[in-house]
């Protein structure tokens, strides 16, 4: 007989975390199992250097994906969504400090509002000083350049329908806006207050660097929103703006050789308004090859893909 399909899919991106598999996998377990519905729980393995794997494989009735390397959170989460078959998707963090209690809470929420995502929001943060600066600054520079209304984009217990889920296309620091995603991709989100835990095992993957990178996928979202339809918009508006700075500086120039006889053979601002044309040239050509460059890309395979799987265990 078949095994029946999994109403519940929990995603769990894993990377050095072999002090918190077992108790994770029990808490995980034991909420699920109240819920009264088939479900799958599906570990992604991002490239762990300690004993995460060898933990994982002592459990039973789960998934593993175990990448060839360690990819980020992103990376690993879109494996697992991609590899999820339940109609509720459930990401969490594997690092128990997210408490697998709020799950049906945010599965609630789900329904009674008819959403398509519930994101945790972590109201009361047990990280140290620094991490909390740091929120705020991204919280900051999130409405500066994409209105995002979420407080906390950083926490990975959510909950999804599994076409949210499934439309998302993940990598580098990108899980820290797949609400603003999707968002604009026309999905309805909601949010509600979950428990943080403190770390009791393990080291904390968050740090400066991280913030930096999500900082730089904060511009890419940012671009991705307004001009991945239409590249040629952003140089064109470099490129008018440059014609016509270029072409104000020359013409006051030459108003000024022919009634004032000034010399323009080695003068600064004659050789700035060229550079300034041929800019605005350059800008456009550019706008227009990044166009085509998409539209070729949109009607073509699939380009090579970002991540490999070294093997898929079934415990």
């Amino acid at each position: 007989m078949n095994k029946p399909k999994a109403y519940y899919s929990v995603v769990i991106p894993v990377y050095n975390e072999q002090g918190n598999i077992e108790k994770l996998n029990q808490e995980i377990k034991q909420v699920m199992t109240s819920l009264r519905q088939n479900y799958e729980i599906i570990y992604v393995n991002d490239g762990s250097t300690d004993s995460t794997l060898n933990e994982l494989k002592k459990l039973k009735k789960i998934k593993i994906i175990d990448l060839n390397k360690n990819y980020g959170q992103s990376t690993a989460l879109d494996a697992g969504f991609k590899m999820a078959e339940g109609e509720i998707i459930i990401s969490m963090d594997g690092d128990l400090q997210n408490n697998p209690e709020d799950i049906p809470k945010l599965l609630k929420k789900l329904k009674d509002d008819d959403l398509d995502v519930v994101a945790g929001w972590r109201k009361h943060r047990a990280d140290k000083s620094g991490i909390k600066v740091l929120t705020l600054l991204g919280r900051f520079a999130r409405k500066v350049f994409i209105k995002d209304n979420i407080h906390d984009t950083g926490c990975t217990l959510r909950v999804y329908k599994q076409k949210a889920a499934k439309s998302l296309d993940l990598q580098g620091e990108m899980h820290r806006y797949i609400l603003a995603l999707l968002r604009w991709k026309g999905f309805r989100i909601g949010e509600i207050i979950v428990e943080d835990r403190k770390r009791k095992s393990g080291v904390s993957k968050y740090g400066y660097s991280k913030a930096i990178r999500g900082f730089l996928d904060l511009i890419y979202v940012w671009f991705i929103k307004k001009y991945s339809q239409r590249p040629l918009h952003i140089f064109g508006y470099l490129s008018i703006l440059s014609f016509f700075l270029g072409a104000g500086i020359e013409a006051l120039l030459m108003i000024k050789k022919v009634f004032f006889r000034i010399d323009l053979s080695d003068n600064a601002w004659f050789i700035l308004g060229f550079f300034l044309l041929g800019l605005s040239f350059v800008s456009f050509v550019f706008g227009m090859i990044f166009e085509m460059m998409i539209k070729i890309q949109l009607n073509t395979s699939p380009c090579e893909k970002r991540y490999h799987i070294r093997e898929v265990w079934r415990g």
